[in-house]
């Protein structure tokens, strides 16, 4: 499809497949979105059974690791309330609050009162639980590396400005777009 040709070559990929089939059904549908956004969501399928399984190597899902990578960055002392761990990780309470059950019987977190309220609780990362989040972010970090083999340092430093710029641009316009609907 791509430099004037009549169909897929083996340079391709399978979004270049997809829009050279549209471009046949429907001449008049710009896909250019898919170019980019289909391949974000292809690439996001891609990789996710890596990072998955590297999780599970560490008897995490990636939900419980969220939340003590989210606790593990914050710094020390590793301590959040739940109200500032569910808007960070864009999670439900009731989400969280299964996430941190699991956690807790695992000993990577432990729930504690807030010296500040006793009403209100706190969630703190255990050592074992600081040591966990660190094993298995700098393995996920390695097995994602590997997938950026085939960008050059140069070009993988130019996409994730490109991807910056994108995520910034559409964060931007949903705040401004919950801040006009009063959300």
């Amino acid at each position: 499809m791509t430099n004037g040709s009549k169909g897929p070559d083996s340079c391709e990929d399978h979004v270049d497949r997809l829009r050279w089939q549209w471009a046949l059904e429907l001449p008049d549908l710009d896909t250019e979105p898919m170019a980019i956004l289909g391949r974000a969501f292809r690439l996001s399928n891609l990789v996710r059974p890596s990072i998955e399984a590297t999780f599970a190597d560490f008897g995490l899902d990636r939900g419980e690791f969220d939340v003590i990578a989210t606790l593990r960055r914050s710094g020390p002392p590793y301590l959040m309330t739940p109200t500032e761990m569910y808007s960070a990780l864009m999670i439900s309470s009731g989400g969280l609050t299964h996430r941190l059950d699991r956690l807790e019987k695992a000993g990577l977190i432990r729930r504690e009162k807030s010296p500040r309220d006793g009403r209100s609780v706190l969630v703190a990362l255990t050592e074992a639980g600081a040591a966990l989040a660190e094993k298995a972010i700098r393995t996920d970090m390695a097995s994602e590396a590997s997938f950026l083999q085939a960008l050059d340092g140069k070009e993988r430093g130019a996409l994730a400005a490109l991807l910056r710029k994108l995520i910034a641009g559409i964060e931007n316009e949903q705040a401004r777009g919950e801040n006009e609907n009063g959300g």
